[in-house]
């Protein structure tokens, strides 16, 4: 019986997550929350205005990169926040530094996406519950994912014999995996609203721009608000 207990008490949640690196306190093109360097921001429908411009402020900013010799992009316009969105508007490759964050609150373990894991490739954690491959999860601390039969192990730390587990079923996983596509479809449904508010002459391709970025369909209706895939 006890075990049974557990397993009911037992409570995992996925949540789609952007790194935060060294905030630039001098950023001023729209208004932004403040956010705590070297920490993770989970996004969804639930954000506020703040919440959500510092969102786009990451977003945009991881590519904010300017065109390499040789490359047939235009170059950046001269004003500020054309410059800004501008590799965000005209790069075919985009990415943003975070990924999945995976709580197992009953045993207190975590896993984080490590070092160069991006949001963009989230689908790939699809191939785990087809049993095809393993998604990239980033370097150190090289968390992995894999599935043994109908069971998923989610190891915190590769390189340590001893490192944290989070074991769940394959249909867990993908009733995860569908909590987090929610999630995001209903940020950038939120981000939608956002932009045409504080940036409307950059609002229609910003949004497609962030849909191709997160490999979603572009929103049509307001959404709600949940906050996270989660399983009991």
């Amino acid at each position: 019986m006890s075990g049974e207990w557990d397993t009911l008490r037992r409570v995992i949640v996925m949540q789609p997550v952007l790194e935060i690196d060294i905030p630039d306190d001098d950023f001023d093109l729209w208004p932004v929350a403040e956010l705590k360097p070297f920490s993770y921001l989970p996004i969804n429908g639930g954000l506020s205005p703040a919440e959500t411009g510092a969102a786009m402020m990451l977003i945009v900013g991881y590519n904010d990169i300017g065109p390499e010799p040789g490359d047939d992009f235009p170059p950046p316009p001269a004003d500020p926040l054309g410059s800004f969105l501008h590799g965000m508007l005209t790069s075919e490759d985009l990415f943003v530094a975070g990924g999945l964050r995976v709580v197992d609150s009953s045993a207190e373990v975590t896993l984080l996406p490590g070092c160069c894991c991006g949001l963009e490739g989230w689908r790939e954690w699809h191939e785990v519950v087809d049993g095809s491959d393993w998604p990239w999860l980033g370097h150190d601390p090289q968390p992995t994912a894999e599935r043994s039969g109908d069971t998923v192990l989610l190891t915190v730390e590769s390189g340590l014999s001893d490192s944290p587990v989070i074991e769940l079923s394959a249909a867990e996983l993908r009733q995860l995996l569908a909590g987090v596509e929610r999630d995001l479809a209903d940020f950038v449904a939120l981000a939608a609203a956002w932009t045409s508010q504080h940036l409307p002459g950059h609002s229609v391709p910003l949004t497609a721009a962030l849909c191709r970025l997160l490999d979603l369909p572009s929103p049509t209706v307001p959404r709600g608000s949940k906050t996270g895939g989660q399983v009991r």
